[in-house]
């Protein structure tokens, strides 16, 4: 076993679950429940609110030791946030005209629910390919009245090039042809992992992060031990220090063994 790692962090889609298996395969559920048995903690980090990632019904078959959700917004230990870092409203309002103007559909997400105001051919593929449903529909005033820590845009690159300048210190991580995350500039899921880094008063020597998407690039640089899937995108990979075999094709486990985490 390598001592020195001391928690694992995955991403959720196409890293540990595999939207072609539609489930997590067996081999990775046998290697959380070794780590964990070893003392080893693995978290779950995902672009997704707690609401959605209990949907996937992911939960029922794995017990992470804590939740990094919305890319990095809000992390969850023992059923507590210990760490929250919202859009700011104006921001959220603006998008909301954006979403009116350019006539694309709009996820605004909060801690625990989410809402769209918008669903066409676009929303409708993205989630069909994902596995998920429609967050519950509702109309959006020009303020928006929650917390809002993560937005979602159903729309083409054009689109998000005729917006995302107009945002104030905003980027975006494309994860669908037509859908794109929207979040603060100077946030991502590295900011998560260092909100459990120091609730445990770790350093990132002690942690592995595994993903295979744009939004998962910042936290495999911050990591002291990175992997990227085999069905990562090139640009994951090229910042990875290891990679591994496809998520179908039991990756997740091979890496867990690479680093000596399981027998």
């Amino acid at each position: 076993m390598n001592k020195q790692i001391k928690a694992v962090i995955t991403d959720i889609d196409e890293t540990l679950f595999s939207h072609k298996l539609k489930k997590v395969p067996e081999s990775a559920i046998k290697a959380i429940e070794e780590m964990q048995a070893k003392g080893i903690k693995v978290f779950l980090c995902s672009g997704r609110n707690f609401y959605l990632i209990r949907k996937t019904g992911i939960l029922d078959i794995i017990h992470p030791d804590g939740l990094i959700t919305m890319n990095g917004s809000n992390a969850i230990i023992d059923g507590k946030i210990i760490y929250r870092y919202p859009i700011p409203e104006d921001v959220v309002d603006a998008l909301i005209k954006f979403s009116k103007r350019l006539k694309f559909g709009l996820t605004l997400i909060e801690e625990n629910a989410g809402h769209i105001n918008y669903i066409d051919d676009r929303v409708i593929s993205a989630h069909e390919k994902y596995g998920t449903r429609f967050p519950q529909p509702r109309t959006f005033k020009d303020h928006y009245d929650r917390v809002v820590y993560q937005a979602i845009a159903f729309c083409d690159e054009l689109d998000e090039s005729l917006f995302l300048p107009h945002l104030r210190n905003c980027k975006s991580a494309r994860w669908d042809e037509f859908a794109v995350d929207i979040m603060p500039e100077d946030s991502d899921k590295a900011k998560g992992v260092l909100a459990v880094l120091d609730y445990f008063c770790w350093n990132t020597d002690d942690i592995l992060c595994i993903g295979d998407a744009l939004n998962d690039i910042e936290m495999l640089q911050f990591a002291g031990t990175s992997v990227a899937m085999g069905n990562a995108k090139s640009e994951v990979k090229a910042i990875a220090d290891y990679v591994t075999d496809n998520c179908e094709n039991d990756g997740w486990a091979k890496a867990m063994k690479h680093f000596n985490l399981i027998d």
